[in-house]
């Protein structure tokens, strides 16, 4: 149901459908992010492998697994502003469609014999345009579900498309693990190109607003509206002085301003970034973690990996479903979204205590509380489309996305260091718990959970 660009159609008046469209919208953006976070997670699972082939190092494979995440950060603001200009629709086709040819491309590396810092600079180089391609993703997610999703559901319905991301480890981990170890880690680039071009079309066939939807009932819109949802973002605005008072300021500089001035937004950005810090440990280092730290073959790897994300991927899960259960039982939109997020970065932080024991059974089992602990508290997006302005709710998910994934840049980098230093894994984990600590004042920062409105100055509000 995301928007088209310019199309002002009627709404159109169809049957009830059993299940209703915003639940099959939102299988297919849980679709897509589960691949999205397969593509930019795929080095991990193939990083010894390509290592061992093409004999980068450590510190090499620590800025490789970072060079997503400098593009990815530098263009969430433009990612945004083209999201608010010409909705998600087209947005996300362009950017489904690209990335998945940059990922596929990397298949190609090393095909002719090159030096080790040149097979370097073509990685890193490849893993640029996937960070800039993929940066409109989790926005347009954002803006996906304000518009499909009324107030009482939006913390299920990101909680679920977030939590794409665990499920994309546990479902694609194993089935990379075995393609690598049967054919060669190539042939895992190939696979995901291939499933990315299927679902670009799939994307381009089927969604719309809720307003034009071919299967939004009646009934179903007339929810979404009463219930908060922005079923039609692009709709011309009513020209007459009270529809003028009502209208909201758009996005001009004067409005960004405002925004990077607001206190409950900065405490979104920096509790993201330290919830981004431990996405990124599992998505890049945990793997390669599992090999030369606790000697497990890649085929071992690939299943042991599973667990944590499952676990991740059911406390994603309940962390939107606890905190819209709170709301339907009275509790207030602040407590029903900080109360899952506390607990959950402060369950995240359980993983510096890997540090105490060698037992590989405990060990996985520590990881797996700090990744479900991880997963229960991301709610970020939750809050960001509660809290947004409503003219500016992909440019304002698209800041918290740019501040989170500052984390991306980091944290590879800091443990590519600190393990080539040390030989140890130890100080690695201490640096990825601290940022479980350091979200909890964030989160306090937050203040009242309510939508964030500028208006119009006060010359502005008549013809």
């Amino acid at each position: 149901m995301p928007e088209t660009e310019t199309s002002t159609a009627p709404a159109k008046t169809v049957t009830a459908a059993r299940i209703p469209a915003r639940y099959l919208v939102l299988t297919l953006i849980f679709v897509i992010t589960a691949v999205n976070y397969a593509d930019r997670s795929s080095l991990s699972l193939t990083g010894g492998s390509i290592q061992a082939e093409l004999g980068f190092s450590t510190v090499q494979l620590g800025y490789i697994f970072s060079a997503f995440s400098w593009a990815y950060g530098v263009t969430q603001l433009p990612g945004g502003m083209l999201l608010d200009r010409f909705g998600a629709r087209r947005m996300y086709a362009l950017s489904l469609g690209l990335w998945t040819v940059v990922t596929a491309a990397i298949s190609l590396v090393g095909l002719i014999t090159t030096p080790v810092v040149i097979a370097v600079a073509i990685v890193f180089a490849l893993r640029l345009p996937l960070g800039v391609f993929e940066s409109p993703a989790f926005p347009a997610n954002a803006r996906v579900a304000a518009t499909c999703f009324p107030t009482a559901e939006r913390g299920r319905a990101t909680a679920v498309f977030n939590s794409a991301q665990y499920f994309a480890t546990a479902l694609f981990a194993p089935i990379m693990g075995w393609i690598t170890h049967e054919w060669g880690w190539r042939w895992v680039f190939v696979l995901l190109g291939a499933l990315g071009l299927v679902l670009t079309v799939v994307w381009l066939r089927w969604t719309d607003v809720p307003r034009r939807h071919r299967r939004v009932s009646e009934d179903e819109l007339a929810k979404l509206t009463s219930g908060g949802a922005l079923v039609d973002p692009d709709a011309p605005k009513k020209r007459d002085a009270a529809a003028r008072v009502r209208q909201r300021a758009p996005l001009d500089s004067r409005t960004v301003r405002k925004i990077f001035a607001t206190r409950a937004l900065w405490g979104v950005y920096v509790s993201q970034y330290a919830v981004n810090a431990l996405t990124y440990f599992f998505i890049t280092w945990f793997p390669v973690y599992l090999v030369k730290g606790r000697g497990l073959s890649l085929l071992e790897v690939g299943f042991v990996a599973a667990l944590p994300a499952s676990c991740g991927f059911a406390g994603g899960l309940a962390g939107g479903f606890v905190s819209d259960g709170m709301l339907r039982r009275g509790r207030s939109l602040t407590a029903a979204r900080k109360i899952p997020s506390v607990l959950g970065m402060t369950l995240a932080t359980s993983i510096a205590l890997r540090s105490f024991t060698d037992l590989s059974a405990l060990i996985i089992a520590i990881m797996t509380l700090a990744f479900s602990g991880k997963g229960l508290g991301s709610l970020g997006w939750a809050i960001t489309t509660d809290i947004a302005p409503p003219q500016a709710t992909s440019f304002v998910g698209s800041t918290m996305n740019g501040f989170g994934d500052i984390a991306g840049i980091v944290t590879p980098i800091v443990i590519g260091y600190t393990v080539q230093a040390t030989g140890s894994f130890d100080i690695a984990l201490w640096f990825v718990a601290a940022h479980g600590v350091l979200a909890l004042p964030a989160f306090a920062v937050l203040g009242r959970s309510r939508r964030i409105e500028f208006d119009l100055p006060e010359t502005e509000k008549t013809p």
